[in-house]
């Protein structure tokens, strides 16, 4: 007989079903192409120790990356995606405004976080290259997670479902750990039995945050690149809230905004409204959109 379940953990053809009781079973999706992720909602039907998926709820939205040759899905059906980045290493400004074009294309909630405060003179050189993100309406917070200080965070966790993104180096591990002290034992636990080993940052994870399972915290593995080419190049400006309110002044509908006469976002970056390293940001996205894939 089915029953409902949700995804907790996958790598490769396995995944790591949890019931709605909160038993863990190790399931494989029908099919040759495994197309369940973190998040998904299921039907599975239970077999001697392990279960076979029978059906993938419908997704609110799939978080993703996509490059030249593959797609990357890090978890469906989020509130929103916490992209942490920290006083050091520094962050990419690029990194960044694509992990954010994703979260606006999947309407998906985007919370930035800057960690290590206690490193006061490069968190204040770090906080003023997001002070355009702040003006921009993202939420942008700041802590200091090894000294334990999590600012508001956990409260804006409450209830939601979070992605947590970002590069290596950044504070992620420590953050999880403080918000769910058992997350390492999970998570290694969770890679034995799908025998994955040695690959268990390249997995992303669910954990609880809360005994009543209300607040989920995903864990997913640090990435060096962060490629949007399943976003269509002419939405670009859409996706990014300081071009938006402007491309209604342009005097083409199919305005590219980089050489078009009348157009609302060229004005509006020489007039200072969009500042010029966004400006360069969006002619270097639209330029890799818009060149042939040479396979």
């Amino acid at each position: 007989m089915r029953q409902p379940g949700l995804v907790v953990a996958s790598h490769g053809r396995h995944c790591v079903v949890e019931t709605p009781d909160g038993e863990r079973r190790i399931c494989h999706p029908r099919g040759k192409k495994s197309q369940v992720v973190v998040g998904d909602r299921v039907q599975w039907l239970a077999s001697t120790d392990e279960g076979t998926i029978e059906k993938v709820e419908p997704r609110h939205n799939l978080f993703y990356r996509q490059d030249e040759i593959r797609t990357k899905s890090f978890a469906a059906n989020l509130d929103q995606v916490l992209i942490l980045l920290a006083a050091e290493p520094e962050f990419s400004e690029m990194q960044l405004t694509r992990a954010l074009i994703a979260a606006e294309a999947e309407h998906i909630q985007p919370i930035i976080v800057l960690n290590k405060s206690d490193l006061t003179g490069l968190h204040a050189r770090a906080f003023i290259r997001l002070a355009s993100y702040v003006k921009m309406g993202y939420t942008v917070l700041q802590g200091a997670f090894k000294s334990g200080d999590l600012g508001d965070l956990p409260e804006r966790l409450k209830h939601k479902t979070t992605l947590v993104l970002g590069p290596s180096g950044t504070g992620k591990s420590t953050l999880i750990n403080a918000l769910v002290p058992n997350a390492n034992v999970a998570t290694a636990e969770i890679s034995q039995a799908l025998n994955s080993g040695k690959h268990t940052t390249t997995s992303t994870t669910w954990h609880w945050v809360d005994a009543d399972r209300k607040t989920g915290l995903i864990d997913s593995p640090g990435f060096q690149e962060f490629g949007v080419h399943h976003i269509d190049a002419m939405q670009l400006a859409a996706y990014m809230p300081d071009f938006k309110p402007h491309v209604t002044h342009c005097k083409f509908y199919n305005c590219t905004h980089l050489h078009e006469p009348s157009c609302g976002v060229q004005d509006a970056a020489s007039a200072g409204a969009i500042s010029p390293s966004r400006y360069k940001l969006y002619g270097m996205l639209f330029a890799e959109l818009t060149q042939p894939v040479n396979y």
